[in-house]
C-alpha cells in the first residue's frame, strides 16, 4: 500500500472546522474508502449559511451531532431544522463538557483521553450502534461530527475503517492528523485550560492506541465482535459494506 496521506482529503469550507472527507484511507481488497459518501467535521454551529450550502453541494443529506443535548441546546446546529438536511442528535457525553465539575471532566484529570474512549464504547455502545444505523440507512452522503472533530468524530471514524479493513497505523495517522489541522485553532485554547486538562484538546496516538488495544484485549481483535456485543445489526454492516464496496 501506498503511505496514506491524511491530508489529501481535507475541505477547505469557511466556518466549518476540522472538515474532512472520509475517502482516500487504504482499505482491504487493495482499494482506497470511497469519495464523496461519508464526511466528519468539527461543529456546525458557527457554519454560514453559505458554508451549509456547500455541504449540500458536496451531496450531504444527512447530519449526525455527536455532541451532548446541552452542547446542542446551548450552542445550537446550523443543519438543526434547516429542510436539506435530515438531522440527529446522538449523543456520545453523558453530561456536559462546558461544566468544570462534570464527572467526565473530572476523569479527565487523571486519565487519557483514550480511557474516555474505552468508556464511551462500553457505556455508550447503543448510542454507536444508532450512529452506524443512520449512516447505513442514509440517502446521499453523510456528515457527522463533534465539537472539534477529533473525539467523539474520531471514535465513530476508527470503527467505520476498521469495518472496512484500514491499516491501524493508517488510522492511528488519521487520528493524529485531527490537532495537526486545526492545531492553530486549539492551541489559544490550550493555553487557557488547566494543566491538567490540557492533552484533552490534542490528538496524541497513544489514545487511539488505548482504544484499538481495548478491542484487542476484550473483543479478539476484532471489531465484528464489537459490533456484535453493542446489537448492531448484521444488515446494518451489510448497508455499510456496500457504501464502502460497491
Amino acid at each position: 500500500m501506498n503511505k496514506y496521506d491524511p491530508g489529501q482529503h481535507v475541505i477547505d469550507i469557511d466556518s466549518i472546522i476540522n472538515l474532512r472527507d472520509l475517502g482516500g484511507m487504504p482499505i482491504s481488497g487493495g482499494r482506497s474508502f470511497p469519495d464523496g459518501i461519508i464526511f466528519r467535521s468539527g461543529t456546525l454551529a458557527e457554519a454560514t449559511d453559505e458554508a451549509m450550502a456547500s455541504l449540500k453541494q458536496l451531496g450531504i443529506r444527512t447530519v449526525i451531532d455527536l455532541r451532548s443535548e446541552s452542547e446542542v441546546r446551548r450552542y445550537g446546529n446550523k443543519a438543526q431544522n434547516n429542510p436539506d438536511f435530515d438531522f440527529h442528535n446522538i449523543s456520545l457525553f453523558l453530561g456536559d463538557p462546558d461544566l468544570g465539575s462534570d464527572p467526565t471532566m473530572n476523569f479527565l484529570r487523571t486519565h487519557l483521553l483514550g480511557d474516555f474512549y474505552v468508556d464511551i464504547l462500553e457505556t455508550l455502545g447503543g448510542n454507536i450502534a444508532k450512529v452506524l444505523d443512520i449512516i447505513a440507512g442514509s440517502e446521499g452522503g453523510v456528515l457527522y461530527h463533534c465539537a472539534h472533530g477529533k473525539d467523539r468524530t474520531g471514535i465513530i471514524s476508527a470503527i467505520l475503517y476498521l469495518i472496512a479493513g484500514a491499516d491501524r497505523e493508517d488510522i492511528i495517522r488519521n487520528y493524529e492528523y485531527s490537532y495537526e489541522y486545526i492545531k492553530w485553532f486549539l492551541d489559544p485554547l490550550i493555553e487557557k485550560r488547566e494543566d491538567c486538562l490540557k492533552h484533552t484538546l490534542r490528538s496524541d496516538r497513544v489514545n487511539m492506541e488505548i482504544m484499538l488495544r481495548h478491542i484487542d484485549d476484550n473483543y479478539g481483535g476484532d471489531i465484528l465482535n464489537y459490533l456484535d456485543h453493542i446489537g448492531v445489526r448484521t444488515e446494518t454492516l451489510d448497508l455499510i459494506r456496500s457504501k464502502v464496496f460497491s
